[in-house]
């Protein structure tokens, strides 16, 4: 059994690998070719433990995300959201790997992102805004970077300070972009400017002024994940000239910033894309530069475990990681 720290993974795994692996999987998952059972979580004593499952039909790919939510950790020197990425050989059924699953979940997110970007966002798109710093925030910022040469890109968070540090840090973090990426004094004008906008945060109202946004922007919405959550505002929603998810069934379920304007009869279940179908389907991507497309994710195990059992292929190459 191969054991996959955060550090191994990325001496072997990049954005882009991530961001061509979501893809694949979403494809896949669109095309019915995955299960993905209910997620099951059990209720404890000081938190939380979900458990995700997801095969891919017809290949070796099978595997599962167990995460935990127990927020007294820190007072123990653990984290509070603890997570791992197990996948299982599919010939005997044991353990072949387990990965860290807060990174893994940090990059597929990212990369989901990543991809819809990349479909949907103009070739030339230069400014972009990044609105929340949490944990999401680094990975979010990198996909939009690998997949656009962004000359700057606004930041934002309703924590003043948070939000300024972060920047300096990924300043330093990303140098190898040369963009220039700075604290958003004015989120109305930068939001106006902006050809990209990116989401991450558990806002129960919208995030931005939708009056703001110009013609051609291409914006995401990846942090908010519950019915009670609206990253998105709604006039956005039912304004986009294409309106793209990761999983149907997962964002009309979870997201407030879907259902709501859904059940406002701005827009119908029948107005939205799944990502797989621009995979498969390149002509249904942004076809004029005036177009304002919005995507939405609240993430699927299928993404976990395709993404865990290509780190794994590629660690277990070339011989980086614990065997035990």
């Amino acid at each position: 059994m191969l054991v996959l720290t955060a550090t191994d993974i990325e001496k072997v795994y990049s954005m882009q690998d991530a961001i061509a692996a979501d893809k694949q999987a979403l494809k896949i998952y669109t095309q019915g070719n995955s299960e993905v059972p209910l997620r099951t979580n059990f209720d404890m004593q000081n938190g939380q433990c979900l458990f995700m499952p997801a095969h891919i039909k017809g290949s070796d790919i099978v595997g599962i995300k167990i995460v935990s939510v127990f927020p007294d950790n820190p007072k123990l020197g653990k984290p509070s959201v603890p997570a791992q990425v197990l996948m299982l050989d599919p010939q005997t059924g044991e353990v072949c790997a387990i990965l860290d699953g807060t990174y893994v979940t940090q990059l597929r997110t990212g990369a989901v992102q990543g991809a819809a970007t990349d479909l949907l966002a103009r070739k030339d798109a230069s400014r972009a805004v990044l609105i929340g710093t949490g944990g999401q925030a680094i990975s979010q910022l990198e996909a939009m970077l690998t997949v656009r040469p962004l000359t700057d890109v606004a930041i934002f968070d309703i924590n003043v300070e948070k939000a300024k540090q972060f920047t300096a840090q990924m300043q330093q973090r990303f140098a190898r972009f040369s963009t220039n990426l700075y604290f958003s004094e004015n989120l109305d004008e930068d939001i106006s400017q902006a050809d990209i906008i990116t989401s991450v945060t558990t806002s129960k109202l919208a995030t931005f002024n939708g009056a703001k946004v110009k013609p051609g922007t291409h914006i995401n919405g990846v942090g908010a994940y519950t019915p009670a959550m609206h990253e998105i505002p709604a006039d956005i929603v039912e304004k986009a000239d294409i309106r793209v998810l990761d999983t149907k069934d997962g964002v009309f379920a979870e997201a407030g910033d879907i259902i709501d304007p859904i059940k406002q009869q701005l827009v119908t279940e029948n107005d939205f894309l799944e990502l797989g179908d621009l995979v498969s389907e390149p002509e249904k991507c942004r076809q004029n530069p005036q177009q304002i497309t919005v995507f939405k994710t609240v993430g699927t195990a299928v993404l976990d475990v395709y993404v865990g059992y290509d780190i794994y292929l590629k660690a277990k190459a070339k011989g980086i990681g614990l065997h035990i």
